[in-house]
């Protein structure tokens, strides 16, 4: 999906009309050279205003790609309404601006530079407009990005935009809750404390001599990145505040309220690294009755096992989500289990789910089910970038892919060769390999020798009903119903080079047991790819989370039934971590 400017203006003003569609004090002196970008200094009192508007709207830059609802709702759940950018004019006629790029450098450069969206921003930034840049929003006020590059950004800030360096023995991309190292005078960080915020990208900028005057904090993953800028009035964040629950809205409330007096105790805590994620999965389903609820398997049946073998019914999905965000989950995950066998985009139920969930809860949220290429009964046909949009614009920041990424894999082992018109490698390319997960099923099958079959076999700690020392995981689809020719070492080797940026680690036979997590299985995964890998099925207990970040390099764990039925609470689990010394976000 080629990401359009549809949003925007195609008229193109010139710099000339640009510079006079807006009062500024000797504007001349603030204005930044193209070739010597951040050499000018802002004066710290210089605060230019352009024409009066209410000091309760926030003008948003929304270009068109990926999740934007989430800083909409925190947005408004602060208590601010929103005026979208439509013209260049909207962003110089802007009181405060918030750019929330997601997405792709490249293609977010495009749409900025065909727009006449580039130079009203550099010429909004350069008058020290209050300006606040997330994620991509402050990638791209860098000189350049290697992301499918180089490609040039708006050269606001000196340096370059690189990839992550995997061989430092980190995972990338680099999702997750890290600790931040605020430098003085951070002003919009002044509430965060001690506490860790919500990171999910692959590129980063790097700190130098040439750009020091602009860090306000950096973060530690590999080496020290660039995790916010401040000069003056012009603010941006490597992480995601909308995503960061609380902490991350004490950061868009001091930009939104510059003049508050500061906090005397910033909010306790003990980050100092990236911690691992405890997440809180809602498998959704509609009943017999046709009422969408949260359900639970075992080992993947979810009905309950009496005379009238209905849906197994562990409560309303809205209320769940917004229950476990309050409870310390660090994400949610909602598994479509049967909407989409019919039609992808008609399923309005579980839309509405992610609407209403995002208006409240502001954690990353994960949604897969049914994602994939498809043409409907009357011949039209909607491509899974279709699909994916809808989802996230609906409040999705993630989404999980299942079946049609074994199928993708599948081809990819055969053939050697990557086709790019998969789902997984369609929704990577525009929206980047962070926002794909691939859901992986697999069924142990035990072996009496490793060269018994063609795939991956390991020795397993527990020996098989006859007393066999080996086994394989074969990958299923269709919900488990249907075994696959690939074995899960092979699917999550292929996945990783098609474009996923993260792994949903299941396990049939361990689904619903309680037993704990199939540690051989997450140790093969994790020690095999260089993304992050979440470990799910068979928690029954706060030490099993433990076991699995202990004995695997697994990144997140995650849980259903045991929180839904309220057998383990998720500040147990958390506070169960932290008293084994790992690191989690509090």
């Amino acid at each position: 999906m080629e990401t359009t400017a549809a949003p925007f203006s195609s008229v193109v003003p010139s710099r000339q009309n640009i510079s006079s569609s807006i009062r500024v004090a000797s504007p001349t002196s603030l204005f930044l050279s193209r070739k010597n970008p951040g050499k000018f200094k802002y004066p710290r009192s210089l605060s230019v205003r352009a024409s009066s508007t209410s000091d309760s709207v926030v003008t948003l830059l929304d270009y068109g790609a990926g999740n934007v609802r989430s800083i909409r709702n925190a947005l408004r759940h602060l208590g601010f309404s929103i005026k979208d950018v439509q013209t260049p004019g909207d962003i110089l006629n802007a009181d405060r601006l918030i750019f929330p790029g997601v997405g792709a450098f490249a293609p977010a450069m495009d749409v900025l530079n065909k727009t006449g969206m580039a130079e009203a921003l550099c010429t909004y930034i350069e008058n020290d407009r209050p300006f606040l840049g997330i994620c991509l929003g402050l990638q791209l006020l860098f000189e350049s990005s290697e992301e499918n590059g180089p490609v040039k950004g708006l050269g606001v800030i000196p340096g370059i935009v690189g990839r992550f360096d995997s061989s430092a023995g980190i995972r990338v991309p680099h999702i997750g809750w890290n600790a931040l190292q605020v430098g003085k005078d951070s002003e919009i960080l002044d509430d965060v404390g001690n506490r860790h915020v919500y990171f999910v990208h692959s590129y980063r900028a790097i700190p130098s001599n040439e750009n020091k005057e602009w860090i306000s904090s950096t973060c530690n993953y590999g080496d020290s990145f660039i995790s916010s800028i401040r000069r003056g009035n012009v603010h941006a964040v490597q992480f995601h505040p909308e995503k960061s629950g609380e902490v991350g809205l004490s950061v868009l409330r001091r930009f939104l309220h510059p003049k508050l007096p500061a906090t005397q105790k910033p909010m306790e805590g003990k980050a100092s690294k990236l911690a691992k994620r405890v997440i809180a999965c809602l498998d959704v389903r509609s009943n017999d009755k046709g009422d969408l609820v949260v359900t639970k398997g075992d080992q993947y049946d979810v009905r309950e096992q009496s005379n009238e073998n209905e849906v197994r019914n562990l409560g309303k999905p809205v209320d769940l989500a917004g229950q476990y965000y309050k409870d310390g989950a660090d994400e949610i995950s909602f598994l479509n289990i049967t909407g989409f066998r019919d039609f992808p985009l008609g399923d309005l139920p579980m839309i509405q789910v992610l609407r209403h969930t995002s208006k409240n809860v502001f954690v990353p949220l994960t949604v897969g089910g049914g994602i994939r290429d498809f043409t409907d009964a009357s011949g039209r046909y909607y491509s899974s970038l279709e699909v994916a949009a809808e989802y996230f614009r609906s409040g999705a920041d993630k989404i999980s892919i299942g079946s049609d990424a074994v199928y993708a894999a599948e081809e990819f082992v055969k053939s050697g060769a990557k086709t790019g018109k998969s789902s997984l490698e369609q929704i990577s390319r525009v929206y980047g390999n962070q926002a794909v997960v691939v859901s992986i099923d697999p069924r142990r099958v035990y072996v009496n020798h490793p060269d018994d079959v063609p795939y991956k076999v390991i020795r397993v700690a527990n020996p098989g009903p006859n007393g066999e020392e080996y086994a394989w995981y074969q990958c299923t689809v269709s919900g488990g119903r249907e075994g696959r020719p690939i074995g899960a070492y092979e699917l999550a080797k292929a996945v990783e080079e098609l474009g996923a940026g993260e792994i949903l680690l299941n396990c049939i036979d361990c689904d619903g047991q309680g037993k704990g997590f199939d540690i051989d299985l997450v140790k093969l995964i994790s020690d095999s790819v260089g993304i992050p890998v979440i470990a799910s099925s068979g928690a029954g207990t706060p030490g099993h989370f433990s076991e699995v970040f202990e004995k695997t390099n697994a990144s997140a764990a995650l849980a259903a039934g045991i929180f839904h039925r309220k057998e383990v609470p998720i500040q147990s689990v958390k506070e169960h971590l932290r008293e084994e010394g790992i690191e989690v976000r509090i």
